[in-house]
């Protein structure tokens, strides 16, 4: 057994601001991946008032055995309403940055496009001040549902590798790494003003070399923000973790990824890929990108 070091204790919330974001989840029958992913940063953005919000969920279609969502439940119709109190949520809780993210729908032809666009519609409609971030999966290469999403003008488009070539058979069985690499190199060709990111997780045997190769990877399709967090075993039932990475060693890869070119790289052991995700509105007003009149035709 790995014992958790010092440094992954994670300050306790205050309950009070935590209540007040989960009555709001509760009234409006929403998810977030803070809960059904069981993301140790839980207390903290729901004491800033931040969520990122789980569409279509919460049953997903495929098991990666590292991901506490559930996989076992037969997926849901998609529920038309769903846009509509998502967007509420966003009014109420007064976001200024809003995550959206999916479980894996592969069972829908169009991976569940269809969703976030009227997810982002909505928002648009009642908060147009809000920027909009979506995390979504490969969509089985599915370029077309891609190209819809991106046509409903998010401003960051976040889609993870999660983990290094050689540990996809195990970790990510379903998943393909050329593919996810394509998609965000298709993203900047669709959509150039969209800032594109991605989120990789340590701690699961990979070497120093392993994880920069990843990064590199990642700038080759001029990916703009990177996140690296340490893994953490769910349950017992879970991947197990092979090591709690010292938090020089993200500095180092943070450091690393500066010099590539990254327009922003956070790196630590309790970052996660929407863990302090509102910081990208600064980083949209540093590296400002006009937007075309339309994608596609």
């Amino acid at each position: 057994m790995v014992v958790k070091p010092d440094w992954l204790r994670v300050k306790a919330p205050q309950w009070e601001r935590v209540g007040s974001v989960k009555d709001i989840l509760r009234d409006l029958e929403l998810n977030t991946v803070c809960e059904e992913a069981s993301c140790p940063n839980i207390g903290e953005c729901f004491h800033h008032g931040t969520a990122t919000f789980l569409i279509m969920g919460p049953a997903c279609t495929r098991a990666c055995p590292y991901c506490d969502i559930d996989f076992e439940k037969k997926p849901q119709v998609l529920d038309p309403t769903e846009p509509d109190r998502l967007a509420e949520a966003v009014r109420r809780m007064g976001l200024n940055h809003v995550v959206i993210t999916s479980v894996n729908r592969d069972d829908l032809p169009d991976g569940g496009a269809s969703q976030f666009v009227r997810c982002i519609e909505q928002i648009r409609e009642i908060s147009a001040g809000t920027t909009i971030e979506v995390l979504i999966p490969d969509l089985c290469g599915n370029w077309q549902a891609l190209e819809t999403i991106l046509r409903a003008e998010p401003d960051v488009l976040n889609h993870n590798t999660e983990t290094v070539p050689r540990l996809y058979k195990r970790t990510r069985p379903q998943g393909d790494y050329l593919r996810s690499l394509d998609l965000l190199k298709r993203a900047r060709q669709l959509a150039p003003w969209v800032y594109t990111k991605s989120g990789i997780m340590v701690g699961l045997s990979e070497t120093d070399a392993e994880v920069r190769a990843v990064m590199r990877d990642l700038r080759e399709v001029d990916c703009d923000i990177l996140t690296i967090g340490q893994y953490l075993q769910p349950t017992a039932k879970h991947l197990g973790v092979d090591s709690f990475v010292h938090p020089d060693q993200f500095a180092a890869w943070e450091s690393a990824g500066q010099e590539l070119g990254f327009l922003q790289i956070v790196a630590s052991p309790l970052t996660r890929s929407s863990y302090h995700a509102e910081q990208v509105k600064a980083l949209m007003e540093q590296y400002p990108r006009p937007r075309p009149p339309a994608i596609g035709g």
